[in-house]
C-alpha cells in the first residue's frame, strides 16, 4: 500500500487511524504530512466532522473535516460486520502505529484493544486518546469544551466581572493531538532500539494540566488559584491590548529594557524612571495606575503608526487581526501558510505543516479523502498476502 516514491522522514511507516473528530485526526495528519501512510478507518456513516457545518466549501464539504484529514486514504469498515472486522484486525496486524480515540475499553469487544492487537503484533505502537484517561474518568465523554470547563481554563478566560468563556478553538484537542504525535515518535525510537512496541495513553485532561503551564504551576508550586483577568497577564505588564488613536494595539514589553524603549518612543521617558514602574514587579502591582498613562500617550497616533515605530525600536507589539488578516500577514512575512493538497482535479487548499525541515520537508500528495474513497484498493490489499 505504501507509495515507494513518497518522500518524508516517516516514509514507509503504516498508521492505522481508527480515530475521528479532532485530536486523533490532527495527530495522524501531522504524521501523514511527513510521509507516513495513514489509512483512515471510518464507520459507514463517516467521521463526525464530515457533517460539522457551516462553514462549507463551494461544493458542500465541511472545512472542519478538510482541516485535519489530508494525506490519508479512507476505508469504511463496519466493526459489527464479521468480514469488515476481520479486515480491521488484519490492518492492525500489519500496522506500525495504531491510533484510536474510542471511549476507554470501547474497542475490547471487537478484539482491537491494545492487549489483543499486540498479541499478534508485538511491535505495535498503540496510541489511545480519551477525554479523561482510563482510570476514574473513563466513563466521562471526551469533549474539549468539557475539559476546558473542568480543567479550570474557562475560569481564566473572559473579563474579571463577566462570565467564563471557552477558547476560540478546541485547544486541548489540538494539544492532546500534538502530545500524542510526540509520544508516537518517542515510542518509535524506542522500538528501533529494542524491537518493543508499547501502549501510549493520552487524554485531553492530562494535556490541559500540562498545557496550562504557568497557571497550573501557580497552584502546584505556590498554592495560588489564578483568576480571570481579561486580556491581562498575571505576571507581566504591559502585556495586553492598549488603546491607540484608532483602535487597540497589543503591547508586550516583557522586560525592563523593552519598557524603557516603549516609554521613549511614546514620549514619556520619565515613566521608566518612576520607582513604581521601573521594574516588572512594580509595573504589575501598579498596572491600574500605569495603564491610563500609557493610553494617554498612545492616543496620539494610529495603531498602524505605533506598530511601525515600536517594532523599529525593538518593542514587541502587534495589531489584533481577523483570521483573514492573520493569514495575509503570515503570507507577507514569507511563511507561505496555504498549501494545495492533492493532484489533478482532486485538490484542496489547507494550512501548511507547522515545522520546516531542511532535508525532509512535509509534502501534500493527497487531498482529504471522500468517505471510502480508497476502500476497494485497501480491502483488496488486506485480503491479499502480507
Amino acid at each position: 500500500m505504501s507509495d515507494p516514491d513518497r518522500p518524508g522522514p516517516l516514509a514507509g511507516l503504516l498508521v492505522a487511524d481508527f480515530s475521528r473528530v479532532l485530536a486523533g485526526p490532527y495527530c495522524t495528519m501531522l504524521l501523514a504530512d511527513l510521509g507516513a501512510d495513514v489509512i483512515k478507518v471510518e464507520s459507514p456513516a463517516g467521521d463526525d466532522t464530515r457533517s460539522w457545518v457551516p462553514p462549507i466549501t463551494e461544493d458542500g464539504v465541511s472545512t472542519y473535516f478538510l482541516a485535519i484529514n489530508r494525506n490519508k486514504r479512507s476505508v469504511a469498515l463496519d466493526l459489527k460486520n464479521e468480514r469488515d472486522l476481520a479486515l480491521a484486525k488484519t490492518l492492525a496486524r500489519r500496522a506500525d502505529v495504531f491510533v484510536q480515540n474510542f471511549k476507554p475499553g470501547g474497542l475490547a469487544r471487537y478484539g482491537l484493544d491494545f492487549d489483543s492487537v499486540s498479541a499478534g503484533n508485538p511491535g505495535i505502537i498503540y496510541a489511545s486518546i480519551s477525554g479523561f484517561g482510563s482510570g476514574g474518568g473513563k466513563d466521562l465523554p471526551g469533549y474539549d469544551l468539557m475539559v476546558q470547563a473542568m480543567s479550570g481554563l474557562m475560569s481564566l478566560t473572559g473579563s474579571p466581572d463577566g462570565p467564563p468563556y471557552r477558547a476560540g478553538i478546541s485547544a486541548f484537542d489540538v494539544i492532546a493531538g500534538l502530545h500524542t504525535t510526540i509520544a508516537i515518535l518517542a515510542a518509535l525510537n524506542h522500538r528501533n532500539a529494542t524491537g518493543m512496541g508499547q501502549h501510549l495513553e493520552a487524554s485531553l485532561m492530562a494535556s490541559a494540566m500540562s498545557g496550562m503551564v504557568n497557571q497550573t504551576s501557580a497552584y502546584a508550586a505556590a498554592g495560588v488559584v489564578p483568576f480571570r483577568m481579561g486580556n491581562s497577564h498575571p505576571s507581566l505588564f504591559p502585556y495586553e491590548p492598549l488603546p491607540t488613536g484608532d483602535g487597540d494595539l497589543i503591547v508586550t514589553a516583557g522586560n525592563d529594557a523593552q519598557f524603557r524603549k516603549l516609554c521613549e518612543v511614546i514620549g514619556a521617558p520619565e515613566l521608566a524612571d518612576d520607582p513604581m514602574f521601573s521594574s516588572n514587579p512594580g509595573r504589575t502591582a501598579n498596572r491600574d495606575k500605569l495603564r491610563p498613562l500609557l493610553a494617554e500617550k498612545l492616543k496620539a497616533r494610529s495603531a498602524a503608526e505605533w506598530f511601525d515605530l515600536l517594532i523599529a525600536a525593538g518593542v514587541p507589539c502587534g495589531p489584533i487581526n481577523t483570521v483573514d488578516k492573520g493569514v495575509e500577514f503570515a503570507q507577507k512575512i514569507g511563511l507561505d501558510p496555504i498549501v494545495i493538497a492533492g493532484t489533478g482535479d482532486r485538490t484542496r487548499p489547507g494550512i501548511r505543516h507547522p515545522v520546516g525541515f531542511s532535508a525532509t520537508p512535509a509534502s501534500y500528495p493527497l487531498a482529504p479523502p471522500e468517505l471510502d474513497e480508497h476502500g476497494d484498493e485497501i480491502r483488496a490489499w488486506l485480503e491479499g498476502p502480507a
